[in-house]
């Protein structure tokens, strides 16, 4: 799915504010996630999350008050989920080949889970304007990660800048890992292999 979109809170009736409220809203994301991947958009429907979650739909309604509010919420999960890969990647003194591993490692593990998730968010369901704005807070702090990781790895000194480095990884790693969940090879050792040499070998040669 597109991963640098927004980052705003998702749309809820209201924020749970004890363990066990955040544990049931938790659920209720996760099982839509479930359904979504399994059923597509047209057979995303707030009883079949309710009865998946394990909750009624009455607890349904007390924090979500359509489907489509969902469809924020998981984006906004899987938003997290990439700051994670980018900041553990990013930490500590590793060498290149090794950063790169571990970015298309996580990268591609937040994309497999519920297998046919991302092709139904990025060819089926609908979002709300709040997450199409290119030049979100998301946007700059995503795509902040892979300048950081321009300039850390890149070859040497040189005319194109590590916020342009940055933009062509995170659109080469994009376009490929999208492309490969709505193709299903998205878990083949093949991709990972591929997009593993591509990042580095363009890392490495970037000099002007």
């Amino acid at each position: 799915m597109s991963t640098r979109i927004q980052k705003p809170a998702p749309v809820m009736r209201k924020q749970p504010a004890q363990a066990r409220s955040r544990a049931t809203v938790s659920a209720i994301v996760e099982a839509a996630a479930r359904v979504l991947s399994d059923q597509g958009w047209a057979g995303f429907t707030t009883n079949k999350v309710a009865e998946a979650a394990g909750v009624s739909i009455g607890s349904y309604y007390q924090y979500f008050p359509d489907k489509h509010s969902l469809i924020d919420a998981i984006l906004e999960q899987h938003f997290g989920d990439c700051r994670r890969v980018l900041k553990t990647a990013l930490a500590g003194e590793k060498p290149l080949p090794q950063f790169v591993a571990e970015l298309i490692e996580g990268i591609i593990a937040i994309h497999s889970s519920n297998a046919g998730l991302h092709r139904v968010l990025l060819d089926e369901a609908p979002r709300s304007e709040a997450f199409r704005n290119p030049h979100s807070a998301f946007e700059k702090e995503y795509l902040g990660y892979f300048r950081a990781a321009a300039a850390k790895y890149r070859s040497g000194e040189a005319a194109v800048s590590d916020k342009a480095i940055g933009m062509i990884i995170s659109d080469a790693i994009d376009g490929v890992v999208h492309n490969a969940a709505r193709r299903g090879t998205l878990q083949t050792a093949e991709v990972r292999h591929e997009l593993v040499r591509l990042i580095t070998a363009y890392l490495q040669s970037v000099t002007g």
